[in-house]
């Protein structure tokens, strides 16, 4: 019994030993196919496959950032055509301000320092000092001088400025003399081009403003004066549009007063300064650049004319007065009115239409100047206006003859002026301040008739001489001279001079009889 007893004990420990084993296998048999499962993470790091990241990397990611700057390029490519090519797009040189070229300039104290009484300001090109024949001379100085003379007398008259013939009459002077604005085309120094500013009192010049030309767009833009002479307003190119700046003689600014993607174009000052007239060209064209909605093409949009505008200089605020096309500057009559003239949008050379208008700008409303009975297309030319807008003397052409007639802003004929017909647009006509004398003269050298003075209101002459002849006749502001141009034709060989009259035509002065050279009248001024 021992002994079964013991074989049994001995074969449960042999059992228990046996499972002891088994477990302790598996438990060292776990960690086996562990380090197997560690070449799992060895094949993790397999991506020491680093070569598929690295051509990840080198090739697509590398590619990727130079494709994007090929990309880059592709776009200038395709916008460089776009808009270099088409005017529209791209933009028209601009002028520049700027403050350069500055010259002292030799100015007689009489008119530095202020002068008394109206003067004449004129200009004589090629003046022949050396040569003592009074004939017209040989142009050979290439140069022009700039005189303010006395109206009665020729010993009283001051150089102001020696230019380069080039210039020209593009010289325009402020009404009471005191600041000079005038254009500098050197053909042989094309740097020094530009629009150039003399103040008389300080006798000084300087360039104002770099411009090739003062033609932009197909437009002359006339600088202009307000009436104390210290403000000047211009049109300037500013990119793709053409906007009114003003100029301050005081400050040496320079102020955008329209800033408007249309043109804007032909500022005229009122009388006392508060307003400007001008014409844009915004109700047919929004804007002229491309990137703006309904932009205008200049490839096939050109407009050289608009509407008639009024605006306000101390506020900035812009007026429309008249729903008229019109191609030509507005005149200001008095300080409420304006006149300007209706043109078709596209001008028939062989049947132009030329209407008058007058236009108020506080009620800002526009009437037409028709003559009554008068049918068919018109031909107003030659207009001018009495300071009350209660009369106009114009030609009316029908046929192939042209009439003046004196009307009323209704159309009212007041008178016809018979006996002196002068060429279509050949006529000059200037009202004295008063109303009270009308003088009538020719136009660019189609003079054929002496001096005209008309009574204001009968209409009766008051003085016909047969020489000197008259050209561009134009009252002093103060309405007591009359500045002309004359040929005398028993004098030397029919040369142009300048003269002076009376308000009624009388006791004329030649004031240029011992110059030697070509004359042009620019016109009054008074302190």
């Amino acid at each position: 019994m021992t002994t079964k007893l013991s074989l049994t004990l001995f074969l449960c420990l042999l059992a228990i030993l046996s499972a002891c084993n088994l477990t302790s296998e598996q438990t060292i048999s776990t960690p086996t196919p562990t380090p197997t499962e560690t070449s799992i993470p060895t094949n993790t790091v397999s991506p020491t496959e680093t070569p598929t990241p690295t051509q990840s990397a080198t090739v697509t990611n590398t590619a990727l950032p130079t494709s994007t700057a090929t990309h880059t390029t592709i776009p200038t490519a395709i916008d460089t055509p776009t808009i270099t090519p088409l005017p529209t797009m791209t933009p028209f040189a601009t002028d520049v301000a700027i403050f350069d070229n500055f010259e002292s300039v030799e100015i007689p104290d009489v008119i530095a320092d202020g002068f008394n009484g109206p003067l004449i300001a004129f200009v004589v090109a090629n003046d022949s000092e050396t040569i003592s024949n009074l004939s017209t001379a040989q142009p050979t100085t290439n140069t022009e001088t700039l005189y303010y003379t006395s109206p009665t007398n020729r010993n009283a008259r001051y150089p102001i400025l020696e230019l380069n013939a080039f210039t020209d009459d593009q010289i325009f002077i402020s009404p009471r003399g005191n600041n000079i604005v005038y254009f500098v085309s050197n053909p042989n120094d094309s740097t020094l081009n530009g629009l150039y500013l003399l103040n008389v009192s300080f006798r000084i010049s300087q360039r104002i403003l770099v411009a090739p030309s003062l033609i932009q767009r197909g437009v002359f833009s006339t600088p202009v004066w307000s009436p104390d002479g210290n403000m000047l307003a211009i049109s300037r190119e500013t990119g793709y549009q053409l906007d009114i700046f003003s100029f301050n003689v005081e400050t040496n600014a320079w102020q955008n007063l329209t800033d408007h993607g249309s043109n804007d174009i032909w500022a005229q000052w009122s009388p006392d300064g508060r307003s400007i007239a001008f014409v844009s060209d915004r109700l047919v064209c929004p804007t002229w650049v491309p990137a703006q909605e309904n932009a205008c093409n200049p490839d096939t949009d050109t407009l050289t004319g608009g509407h008639v505008f009024a605006l306000d200089v101390a506020t900035g605020a812009v007026r429309q007065l008249s729903d008229q096309w019109t191609n030509e500057p507005p005149q200001w009559i008095n300080n409420r009115q304006v006149s300007f003239v209706g043109t078709d949008l596209q001008i028939d050379f062989l049947n132009p239409t030329r209407t008058l208008w007058i236009a108020d700008t506080v009620t800002a409303q526009a009437q037409q100047v028709q003559l009554i009975n008068d049918s068919g297309s018109t031909l107003y030319m030659s207009e001018a206006w009495t300071d009350t807008a209660d009369r106009v003397i114009f030609q009316s052409a029908a046929n192939n003859a042209s009439s003046i007639m004196i009307a009323e802003p209704d159309g009212t004929v007041i008178e016809i002026i018979d006996g002196f017909p002068f060429a279509r647009f050949g006529l000059v006509a200037d009202w004295s301040p008063d109303g009270q004398r009308l003088v009538l003269g020719g136009l660019g050298g189609q003079c054929p008739y002496g001096i005209l003075v008309l009574d204001g209101q009968t209409f009766d002459t008051v003085a016909r001489g047969n020489r000197p002849t008259m050209c561009n006749p134009t009252f002093s502001l103060d309405g007591t001279r009359i500045a002309f141009l004359g040929i005398d034709p028993s004098s030397a060989d029919g040369r142009v001079d300048i003269y002076s009259s009376n308000q009624n035509g009388f006791d004329a002065v030649n004031l240029t009889v011992d110059l030697r050279g070509e004359m042009t009248l620019l016109g009054w001024i008074q302190p």
